[in-house]
């Protein structure tokens, strides 16, 4: 007989594993929706011409195909077969389970655009799949908890986006991130004030590894892009800044003096910075990031990672402005900003961290326990009570001997054991045992449920 197993890249919840994971998913939706944020969802799978393209060459290599039902080769020649897998996929393969969440999202508003009232704001809890290799933290299987506007282009927006993920990790105990902010404008502004106009995407692909490689490293691969030594020059100043948020404000207005997408851009993240100010809040984990590139294939405006510090985790939240991408699906002009928070990188990050709280596991508050028939449906009887006052009760239900039974709740982690008896039966009570103190006494049932209530 083969052994079971499971697919590199996915792993089994327990029942231990799942409550840590339902506290930090409450969290989340609880969050989303104190921001007015409504939930939908999308099927796991698109069609391929839905999710091709949009996140660039090596989004596309990472995507999990299906393969067509039934004889699946009967279109596929010789001739195809001889030409490569490009050829032949088409004929294959016409969907795909989907990479991420905000794709879907952008074919789901393009589709419903009618029976939308814009602004619209979505929430969207689901598991995505990426055929990437695994590893500590990344996994072929992961649940991404995205929240979006579209139909503004209000800096409000962006915003909020930094107040949600504060609250968020408020709500979770995390007390020491950063929360990097950056503009794509302000990338693009920088291969223009640099002169290399039209290759910020060559840049930010090599400036997005400057934490994990340094400056050398990324100025020689920089070099064999075609960067020049003056333009490489021009650059190292803005790499090398050690400067508090006005001081780099005040060193970017000057740097991108020549380029007018890049002040637009510096506009942008000094209106959301106002806007905060405006509502009262202060700027505390924020870090204005001028090196920070991702989601080049479609991100235009402000792009946001967030790194939980003393962690071997990566960054555990990101999103951005993506202005365009309802449009490759025929909506143009519908401005979008939204993030996504990695629930798996959360809850390795809180295990790292030893930061799950107790009560986040609790389960089962009463075990009824009996010594026979007759009080086993005394049980039965007492159990409705317990469920109706919203006591987290369960009955053990073989008639066995009462060892077994307190063994039960023991190793089940249950606090607390109704014993059902003669005397209970006689007097519509329950002995209630605190396996904790192991102190034992004799309450009628509206009594046990205050007791439980107050544990």
């Amino acid at each position: 007989m083969q052994k079971p197993g499971l697919p590199k890249g996915t792993r089994d919840f327990g029942p231990i594993q799942m409550a840590r994971r339902n506290f930090i998913l409450n969290s989340i939706k609880d969050t989303f929706q104190l921001f007015g944020y409504q939930q939908i969802e999308t099927p796991a799978m698109e069609n391929l011409t839905t999710l091709t393209g949009k996140y660039g060459d090596e989004g596309d290599q990472l995507l999990f195909k299906i393969l067509n039902s039934g004889d699946f080769l009967k279109n596929v020649t010789q001739v195809d077969l001889s030409a490569g897998a490009k050829i032949m996929l088409p004929k294959v393969s016409e969907k795909g389970l989907r990479y991420d969440l905000t794709v879907p999202f952008a074919r789901f508003v393009v589709m419903n655009r009618n029976e939308l009232t814009f602004p619209f704001k979505r929430f969207q809890i689901q598991p995505v799949w990426r055929a990437d290799r695994p590893q500590k933290g990344r996994y072929r299987e992961f649940y991404q908890c995205d929240a979006d506007v579209v139909g503004t282009d209000s800096m409000v927006c962006e915003a909020e986006i930094i107040l949600m993920i504060r609250d968020v990790f408020e709500k979770l105990g995390i007390i020491d991130y950063d929360i990097k902010v950056n503009n794509r404008k302000i990338l693009t502004g920088i291969s223009e004030a640099i002169g290399e106009s039209g290759k910020e995407g060559p840049l930010c692909v090599s400036i997005d590894k400057l934490d994990k490689i340094g400056w050398i490293k990324v100025r020689e691969e920089l070099t064999e892009r075609g960067f020049g030594e003056e333009s490489l020059s021009k650059l190292e100043p803005l790499v090398q800044l050690e400067a508090n948020l006005k001081g780099k404000i005040e060193f970017l207005k000057e740097f991108l003096a020549s380029s007018d997408i890049g002040l637009k851009g510096l506009s942008e993240f000094e209106e959301m910075l106002e806007i905060l100010g405006q509502m009262g809040e202060n700027l505390d984990h924020l870090d204005f990031d001028i090196m920070l590139a991702r989601g080049l294939t479609y991100y235009t405006g402000a792009i946001v990672e967030v790194k939980v510090n003393g962690v071997s985790i990566g960054s555990v939240s990101g999103g951005g402005r993506y202005d365009n991408l309802t449009g490759v699906f025929g909506l143009a002009g519908v401005s979008g900003v939204g993030f996504s928070f990695g629930v798996d990188r959360l809850y390795d990050v809180m295990e790292e961290l030893n930061i799950f709280p107790e009560e986040s596991l609790k389960g089962t508050q009463i075990l009824l326990a009996h010594f026979d028939e007759k009080g086993f449906h005394y049980a039965l009887s007492v159990l409705p009570q317990l469920r109706k006052s919203g006591i987290k009760a369960e009955i053990f239900p073989d008639l066995t001997k009462m060892k077994k039974q307190l063994d039960f709740a023991t190793k089940k982690g249950i606090p607390f054991v109704g014993i059902c008896g003669d005397n209970e039966i006689e007097t519509k009570s329950l002995a209630l045992k605190n396996l904790d103190s192991g102190d034992q006494e004799n309450l009628k049932v509206e009594d046990v449920i205050s007791v439980l209530i107050e544990n």
